[in-house]
């Protein structure tokens, strides 16, 4: 009989321990999307310039070097927009010294608000010192406030879609029980931009620019739980 009494009690200690992990609440899964495509405003573009032999005078890099920083200013490039990515031919002193034909080169990267002012500064630029340019990544100035802006339109999708489905069999919707964000944002591939190099004429311009600018594309899906009340 004991025995009898302690199986009624784990079983009534277990159901009710059941019924507690268990969500008994009516819920309602929905989701809701908001997209919107802007044009990159911030170009990040690298720029290698290759010292050459005109005849047997060697322009430098120092001579390029001057000329692109000159331009850079003239264009109101910032400071902080204009810097070096890479040094490592430059460092090369033992083969310069062994190898008098030896040809340093020197990359830069400049961050362009204005792509107008990529053909300013190319322009101004010995085009036979140009090794190439490239789009290393696009961005948007106010990409962070549009992000936030979309996931609520998003929300408040989701749950106008909750609404309109309970509303046409007389329920209601209640407190969010979950929300999932799924990132479906889409940004262009970077691509070259033009290449020049030391076959170019002397008095040869600068190559033109080669540039398709795909729109950045965000794109924000919210899954979400509502309780449905009456």
């Amino acid at each position: 009989m004991k025995k009898l009494f302690i199986l009624i009690a784990l079983a009534a200690i277990t159901c009710n321990a059941f019924a507690q992990s268990v969500d008994l609440r009516r819920k309602i899964e929905v989701s809701g999307i908001a997209e919107k495509e802007v044009t990159p405003d911030i170009i990040n573009v690298s720029i290698s310039l290759q010292e050459y032999l005109n005849g047997k005078t060697k322009v430098t890099i120092d001579q390029l070097e001057s000329q692109l920083e000159n331009a850079v200013k003239e264009a109101g490039i910032a400071k902080e927009d204009f810097t070096i990515n890479n040094v490592s031919a430059w460092n090369n002193t033992y083969n310069k010294k062994k190898t008098p034909d030896f040809l340093a080169s020197k990359q830069y990267s400049i961050r362009f608000r204005d792509l107008n002012k990529y053909d300013q500064i190319l322009s101004k630029i010995d085009p036979k010192g140009i090794q190439s340019t490239n789009i290393d990544s696009y961005d948007y100035s106010k990409i962070a406030e549009l992000k936030r802006d979309l996931k609520i339109q998003a929300l408040l999708a989701a749950k106008e879609k909750a609404t309109y489905l309970l509303n046409s069999i007389n329920d209601k919707v209640g407190d969010a029980i979950s929300i999932t964000e799924v990132d479906n944002s889409n940004f262009p591939t970077p691509r070259p931009m033009m290449f020049a190099n030391k076959a170019m004429v002397a008095n040869a311009a600068p190559a033109e620019s080669d540039i398709d600018f795909k729109k950045i594309k965000l794109s924000f899906q919210i899954n979400a739980v509502f309780e449905i009340v009456k």
